[in-house]
């Protein structure tokens, strides 16, 4: 269908984070294929991570507001990567200041949008939608399983405040955690205060959107699924993932990629026999300490596994912080066995290769689903926000993942640390599973597919606006 047939105008509003504008973009691609026409909001400094985007969809127009701050937040920082995760709630206070300015612009449109796709960490959004007259669609970054937990804890939050272990017993396979292990949003909500309100109300509205779209499938998730749609009382809630197999420009975007760097990688990796090599980065937010780096390298070496380490350049400031750099003589030592790369690092096209066999991960959503697609093994180590919750599944319940260590401030043991990522890369039922998960995965977005049939669903849904 060409945009001439179809011409359906969507407004796509991302929030700020690497983890959280790459996925909606990804199914921004896929509805710029089937013809719509889309408008995205952004702030001045988020507007190049549109570019390959826009390189490919020249037809795309983007709606820039100047960021309107918030009294927590440094001057100029407009993306969370540049605070880390206490970031999260003063952005998404401050967003919500643009909301007149997003009410004219609709009213000085000729052809106005005809819907609102917003990332669910922009809950306000949907009243905003609602005062407009057109339907708010909410993307969820993450799985089900997340969302159904916090939709528990916001609506009996009173039950749950003060407990030291919460078990959700309503929610299938009962999920129970220690409260430090809770997502960080309920940990960090301080009742009364204006901007944690806008957080845990826009939280709350979005279980009043039109549709509610996942970047999750339905082999990995279908009893949540199932318990969400009861719980929101309709069947509009779709598994479209996951996204980054159906993919688009600018997944594995970086404008300034050393080739030579690059090459220096596969080559490498070449050598190696079939899923020896263990990959090991902790996403675009998280640093580690110097005591945390020490035990990691020094666990590494001793467990005499191939592997890939992903270090980050840091600033001056954060060295002086207490976070920590590769030691001084560590790549010399385990030069025939480990690989180090400072910086970016090509993730989705190391973990596809055959050599690599497993990935030590934060367990965030994306890396999860990154890790399934490639069909790798994760060696969990969570550490904030969804990742001990989705920890949890892969350890617990689908059983293709293995606990190595947990605790954004816990520094591992390197000696036990060594002995747990020997075992986990020698274990063969957790690459059998992960593979199988992988498979799964792939069907789901084929032809006929759960995914391919919900986006489907979503496009004609979407076209009839």
């Amino acid at each position: 269908m060409s945009s001439s047939e179809n011409g359906v105008h969507l407004l796509i509003f991302p929030f700020p984070a690497q983890g959280h504008i790459l996925p909606l973009l990804d199914f921004t691609h896929q509805l710029l294929l089937h013809g719509f026409k889309i408008t995205i909001l952004v702030t001045p400094k988020n507007l190049p991570i549109l570019d390959p985007l826009l390189s490919t969809h020249p037809s795309v127009q983007t709606l820039v507001f100047p960021f309107p701050g918030h009294p927590s937040l440094p001057a100029g920082v407009e993306n969370v990567k540049d605070v880390g995760n206490s970031g999260n709630a003063p952005i998404i206070a401050g967003l919500s200041k643009l909301r007149g300015q997003i009410l004219e612009w609709f009213k000085a449109q000729p052809n106005p949008p005809v819907a609102i796709v917003y990332d669910f960490f922009l809950g306000w959004t949907q009243d905003l939608a609602q005062e407009i007259g057109v339907p708010g669609i909410v993307f969820y970054i993450t799985g089900v399983l997340l969302v159904s937990i916090l939709g528990e804890i916001w609506k009996n939050f009173g039950a749950y405040k003060g407990l030291g272990f919460i078990e959700f017993n309503g929610l299938p396979k009962s999920p129970r955690f220690v409260r430090e292990h809770m997502p960080s949003v309920f940990q960090k909500y301080k009742e009364g205060d204006p901007t944690w309100e806008i957080v845990r109300n826009g939280f709350i509205a979005n279980g009043r959107s039109f549709r509610s779209v996942f970047n999750t499938f339905e082999a990995l998730e279908s009893e949540y699924l199932g318990f969400l749609k009861k719980e929101m009382g309709h069947d509009r809630v779709y598994s479209i993932g996951p996204i980054n197999l159906v993919g688009g420009p600018g997944r594995n975007g970086k404008s300034n990629v050393d080739v030579s760097a690059n090459e220096r990688i596969f080559t490498w990796l070449d050598e190696c026999d079939d899923e020896s090599v263990l990959y090991v980065a902790f996403g675009s937010q998280k640093l580690l300490t110097k005591a945390q780096m020490e035990a990691l390298t020094i666990g590494l070496e001793k467990s005499g596994v191939r592997f890939i380490l992903v270090a980050k350049q840091l600033t001056a400031q954060q060295l002086e912080e207490g976070y920590g750099s590769v030691p001084e003589g560590f790549e010399d030592r385990v030069s025939r066995r480990g690989l180090v790369i400072k910086g970016w690092a090509p993730q989705v096209e190391i973990l596809g290769h055959r050599a690599v066999g497993g990935f030590l991960s934060h367990c965030g959503w994306n890396s999860v689903l990154e890790a399934i697609v490639a069909g790798v093994q994760i060696l969990g180590w969570p550490m904030e926000a969804d990742q001990f919750i989705n920890a949890w599944w892969l350890v617990e319940n689908m059983k293709t993942s293995a606990r190595v260590c947990e605790g954004p401030n816990f520094v591992p043991g390197p000696i036990e640390l060594g002995r747990k990522i020997s075992e986990a890369m020698s274990n063969d039922l957790f690459k059998e599973r992960a593979k199988k998960l992988r498979d799964e995965a792939l069907e789901a977005v084929k032809i006929g597919g759960s995914s391919k049939r919900d986006l489907d669903e979503i496009v004609r849904e979407l076209s009839q606006l």
